[in-house]
């Protein structure tokens, strides 16, 4: 911890004494004396609510303890809007921790991770050096703001949207293979705006069918810019479920490729179906047609939302992506990892490839390398970026990539 920042400010909860000073005991131990202690939940949140939602840093919390248990207890910190971070500790089931876990991300809840009982040292000193970050101003909030429809409409009608380009790469090979597209909104005064705070504006305001095309056709434009450079990267489209209801759609699409001297084969539509199909005739009818133009589609977000085995069944998929929440620490998490298994052998038989997104550290990386996954995608490849900038990562990949085949061994 830098000396110029307040120390951690903490309250630790259960129901049994001696675990109490147990975990106090352990704080002091690595450093950490600005520690209050409550057998009593009801008695920790009166004090959280007293001194602000700001005024304490952590929260390591017992999840089973009599009358408020560590579930309600995590409601009640909504409730009182707070914003420090928070550990679990608790002695029951893996299945309930990762419950209880996934409950507090939901509820937005900064929770750094969990402990199992008895709590080990070393994994609380890591856990710790998480939270020992220069902390932001209690008064500052970071809420998630939705923009007008008239001020996305502007932004589509002057040229404000903007496209970034996330890489996907081989396991096998480290060859780059495709390049997902991800808007961005480049508001005047707001800065860069991303995707969570207005495609449910477009959705809901007619203007997704307008926001599709724009970026397709940024997106068409910089892949054959990169095929004039040599450099044959498919270009990954997310297409929401709203904008498959137009039976000229396939029509469109195709237009779009042969005004950009774009080949079929190079474009993939990653499908994102945020909402119910409202027509799946239609659906149906516009997804066979791109497949037949030659057109690659990937069920995006594979295992969440709406995405059901139903749509393998029943729509003309090539790929099946699978979400970040089943990726990230499988290695490490028994439940994801059978997920992950199910969900690339299912599509190995049905002739699909398989992309994995969430992809953050080696241990990922080595994980779907052994289960055999294709392709991957996430910060521990390449970050979002500019198309301009897709070149001359792509150069620099096949060294980091020695690098990951050197040290993945070690993980696996």
């Amino acid at each position: 911890m830098k000396a110029a920042e307040r120390p951690l400010r903490v309250i630790t909860i259960d129901d049994d004494p001696f675990e109490l000073k147990l975990i106090g005991h352990q704080l002091a131990h690595l450093g950490v004396s600005d520690v209050l202690g409550f057998t009593d939940p009801l008695e920790a949140l009166d004090r959280i609510e007293s001194d602000g939602p700001g005024a304490f840093d952590l929260v390591l919390c017992d999840l089973q303890m009599p009358g408020i248990d560590g579930i309600a207890l995590q409601r009640r910190l909504v409730r009182l809007h707070y914003d420090g971070e928070l550990i679990l500790f608790s002695g029951e089931d893996d299945r309930t921790i990762q419950a209880a876990a996934r409950l507090a991300v939901r509820q937005n809840l900064n929770l750094l991770g969990i402990l199992k009982k008895p709590v080990d040292l070393s994994a609380l000193r890591l856990m710790l050096a998480k939270a020992a970050t220069p902390r932001r101003d209690p008064r500052v909030r970071s809420a998630s703001k939705l923009y007008p429809p008239d001020e996305l409409r502007r932004a589509l009608d002057q040229g404000e949207l903007i496209n970034h380009y996330q890489p996907k790469v081989s396991l096998s090979t480290g060859q780059p293979i495709e390049a997902e597209c991800l808007v961005r909104w480049r508001h005047p005064t707001d800065g860069m705006i991303y995707p969570d705070q207005f495609i449910s504006v477009a959705e809901d305001h007619g203007m997704i069918d307008d926001l599709t095309h724009t970026v397709l056709g940024m997106a068409l434009r910089q892949a054959a810019e990169w095929r004039d450079m040599g450099l044959a990267l498919k270009v990954a489209v997310n297409i929401s479920m709203d904008s498959l209801s137009a039976l000229d759609f396939p029509d469109q699409v195709m237009s779009a490729l042969q005004a950009e001297h774009v080949p079929p084969e190079s474009l993939i539509l990653e499908v994102t179906e945020s909402r119910l199909m409202q027509d799946p005739v239609a659906v149906l009818d516009i997804l066979t047609r791109l497949r037949l133009k030659r057109v690659r589609l990937s069920i995006d977000d594979f295992g969440i939302g709406h995405s059901s085995l139903a749509q393998l069944r029943d729509l003309p998929f090539d790929e099946l992506k699978i979400d970040r929440s089943f990726v990230h620490g499988a290695h490490a998490d028994a439940n994801k990892r059978a997920i992950l298994q199910a969900s690339i052998d299912m599509a190995r038989q049905l002739g699909m490839q398989t992309i994995a997104e969430g992809v953050e550290d080696i241990e990922d990386w080595a994980t779907l390398k052994k289960l055999g996954c294709d392709l991957v995608q996430g910060y521990f490849c390449a970050r979002p970026m500019p198309g301009d900038a897709i070149p001359l990562w792509v150069n620099d990949w096949p060294k980091r990539f020695r690098e990951i085949e050197r040290r993945a061994p070690l993980y696996s």
